[in-house]
């Protein structure tokens, strides 16, 4: 994979910044975006690219908005000819139950979640094919197999998800160019450690009891998922012995979908 391009979305921290990681260190070229301060985008960038030695570039496209992922999709381009490996990984999240749900946050998690994903692979698709090769992975989760209660955009875009990259993998069957998607189960993120934190206060409990409450009723391990698990699994789908892998969903979830 050295040389080649990866687009990483929301990759500025938490699994898209080890994602983005791994991908450098078997020589890609970077492409970083999120929400992040200039400091703290400088310090990503530098940090990753003195540790791999790669070309490590940061954008900062608001995905909610469909010409700013235009124009990631060009600083891509004009940075290093074009997308070769992307990763839709961005994502926000919401908890409240549905006649509570405020219309702005719905809206915000379709075009996050779901449209962001549609607009990254119909700008960085011709790329591909003129190239004759391209990687696409999109970030499900175990809530596109089973739901839960006070999260209705993050259950509905995520098993969204699933029918987009199926769509995907039929449209460049027979090319050089691969679609699929991971369905991690609870990674220790920033975005869920704080989720834990909360529920600790709103319960009285401490953060590390509401961990072990909430992953004893969902892993059977009982553990988080090691999010190296999750970026090794990627790596291995850009990765040369992948062709034919397409189409599919892999989860990374200690068995929590089969029980």
């Amino acid at each position: 994979m050295r040389g080649k391009c990866a687009l990483i979305t929301g990759s500025t921290a938490g699994l898209g910044y080890a994602i983005a990681g791994r991908l450098a260190a078997e020589g890609c070229r970077i492409i970083l975006n999120g929400i992040a301060s200039a400091d703290d985008a400088e310090r990503v960038r530098s940090e990753l690219a003195r540790k791999h030695d790669v070309d490590v570039r940061f954008h900062g496209a608001d995905l909610t908005k469909p010409e700013r992922i235009a124009d990631l999709i060009r600083f891509a381009t004009d940075a290093f000819g074009g997308v070769d490996i992307l990763v839709n990984n961005a994502v926000v999240r919401h908890f409240a139950p549905i006649e509570q749900f405020p219309v702005e946050s719905w809206n915000e998690a379709l075009a996050v979640n779901l449209s962001a994903t549609f607009h990254t692979v119909r700008l960085a698709l011709p790329g591909m094919r003129q190239r004759g090769w391209g990687r696409i992975i999109n970030l499900a989760s175990v809530y596109s197999f089973v739901a839960v209660a006070n999260r209705i955009d993050y259950v509905t875009t995520k098993t969204a998800i699933l029918g987009l990259t199926r769509a995907i993998a039929l449209e460049t069957a027979g090319t050089e160019i691969t679609c699929n998607a991971i369905a991690p189960g609870v990674l220790p993120t920033p975005a869920i450690l704080s989720r834990l934190a909360t529920v600790a206060r709103e319960q009285g409990i401490s953060t590390e009891q509401a961990t072990r409450d909430y992953l004893a009723a969902n892993q059977p391990g009982g553990k988080f998922i090691p999010i190296e698990s999750v970026a090794g699994l990627i790596a291995f789908l850009c990765g040369p012995t992948s062709q034919g892998m397409t189409g599919a969903v892999y989860p990374v979830d200690g068995g929590w979908t089969i029980v």
